[in-house]
């Protein structure tokens, strides 16, 4: 099983929105394309607006990896790129896989300044004896 849950604030910069909202919304109608596009049969990408802001969310629980890390992957990589002021976390468990730290733990993906990096979870790692019975 691959598990992976996941939010994002979308966001033009860091700092001080350079480029004016015409354009923020042009990257954004894109972004809502491709996350429309996501056909997921045991997961889901959706877009959403709170107050002004633009989240992405991320879940799903298929059987194995199959497509779902390749599309997380590109749109993830999409996003940090075409809005670098973005931010958030996707939490990820791959039982199939030999992969640090899996299958014994998560693995953090963070999202911040137009970079993803790849960090350790401190909270519901290692799996046993934090989650399950050893």
């Amino acid at each position: 099983m691959y598990k992976f849950h996941g939010w994002f604030d979308l966001a033009e910069s860091p700092g001080e929105p350079e480029w004016g909202e015409e354009k923020f919304d042009e990257l954004i109608e894109d972004v809502r394309e491709r996350v429309d596009a996501v056909d997921w049969m045991s997961g889901e990408a959706r877009l959403k607006v709170f107050n002004g802001m633009f989240v992405l969310w991320v879940n799903g629980m298929p059987n194995h990896t199959g497509v779902h890390r390749a599309e997380l992957d590109e749109l993830l990589g999409y996003i940090a790129r075409v809005l670098p002021g973005s931010h958030g976390i996707l939490y990820e468990w791959d039982e199939e896989s030999s992969e640090w730290p899996w299958p014994y733990g998560y693995r953090v993906r963070v999202m911040a300044r137009g970079e993803i990096t790849v960090r350790t979870d401190p909270f519901l790692s290692p799996l046993q004896p934090v989650v399950e019975d050893p």
